[in-house]
């Protein structure tokens, strides 16, 4: 999936915020990735229901006052045929409605994950996107980083062989630490455990991005509270059987005193395995049968795609990271709203579709 290091039309693609303050968790990321490459400019939102924070947020991204909305209602009414797409920050319990309204105002939709809490919610959305002809994307920002990309290809050139197991694991500390006061939509629990919505969703979008899309067909799971936010579910692991007789096991949670982000993900095919860090992102690991085992990074030879210019802003040596991620995926995003030959293969592994999927599993992993 390669696009030049340019904006893919004559002007950058125009993005309302719904949601995306500056006092939320991400607001300001997708700002930033947003205009990184020049791809969107942000012309329009309803940051917050707080009219203050509303205000200062649009002031700080630029956005001109008489485009600085008081409700999500009013831009969707207002901003009809003025931009490309909304891209949705609200916090995840109120993505499904802010979608689902958004969807049948007309409008191309980014969301930020998890597309929602339920199946139930989902359901309506998917209800929503198949009465439209609008595109829809999910930021799983962990599957913009160049050497993630860079193992999916390694993957898929049969370099290591069938894929017989991975192990993919989101320990953080966040629901340990002294003082831990999460926001307080993260203080309960729903159909799916708050911590699933936040970190198992991008678990599971992971080893469908690298095992290409194979699925889940039986799996056991359990959870538990160690952490200081008692009233919430705040570590889940699980073993799955998928596809082709894939063994997966998924661990992620919020009581992991140490981990800022221990976003680690390990591939064991029958001649060889990958592994990669999220902490050391420009580093990938590749053992193979023979014994030998590489370390690839950004810089080196013979790359299948980190190498492309759109994931080199800076030459190897200066660590792109997280917001760079999050660009890519924005970057991916910018090419379907134009489109070309590369949409179809961006769609299916950013979709409304995959994130269902990813939610239809984490609502059985909390039944089981």
């Amino acid at each position: 999936m390669a696009i030049e290091l340019s904006a893919p039309t004559e002007r950058p693609l125009r993005l309302a915020f719904l949601g995306g303050g500056h006092n939320s968790a991400v607001g300001y990321t997708h700002y930033l990735a947003a205009r990184m490459d020049g791809f969107f400019e942000v012309v329009a939102g309803c940051f917050s229901r707080d009219a203050e924070v509303n205000r200062q947020t649009g002031r700080a991204f630029a956005v001109s006052e008489d485009r600085i909305y008081q409700s999500i209602d009013g831009l969707l009414s207002k901003e009809a045929g003025q931009i490309d797409a909304v891209c949705v920050l609200t916090p995840t319990p109120n993505h499904a409605e802010t979608v689902v309204k958004s969807l049948q105002a007309g409008f191309n939709v980014i969301c930020e994950k998890a597309i929602a809490t339920s199946v139930a919610e989902c359901r309506q959305i998917e209800s929503a996107l198949a009465a439209s002809d609008r595109f829809f994307g999910i930021t799983f920002n962990y599957a913009g980083y160049p050497m993630v990309r860079e193992a999916r290809q390694i993957i898929q050139t049969g370099a290591i062989g069938r894929i017989q197991q991975i192990y993919c694991e989101m320990p953080t500390e966040h629901f340990a630490r002294q003082g831990a006061n999460p926001q307080s939509w993260r203080k309960k629990d729903y159909a799916i455990p708050c911590v699933s919505l936040d970190l198992g969703v991008h678990v599971h979008h992971l080893v469908h991005y690298l095992s290409g899309g194979k699925k889940p067909l039986l799996l056991k799971s359990s959870q538990a509270s160690y952490g200081k936010v008692k009233q919430v579910v705040d570590t889940v692991s699980a073993l799955a059987e998928y596809e082709d007789d894939l063994s997966v096991s998924l661990m992620w949670g919020k009581a992991a005193l140490g981990y800022r982000n221990g976003l680690r993900i390990r591939v064991f095919g029958e001649r060889g395995a990958l592994e990669w860090y999220q902490m050391e992102p420009e580093v990938l690991h590749h053992a193979t049968e023979d014994g030998q085992r590489y370390v690839i990074d950004r810089g080196q030879n013979g790359l299948l795609e980190a190498s492309e210019l759109r994931y080199n802003r800076f030459k190897a040596g200066h660590p792109a990271g997280f917001v760079e991620a999050f660009a890519n995926i924005y970057a991916d995003f910018a090419q379907c709203l134009v489109g070309g030959s590369e949409t179809q293969a961006i769609t299916q592994n950013f979709s409304a579709d995959v994130a269902v999927q990813g939610i239809v599993m984490l609502e059985r992993m909390a039944k089981s």
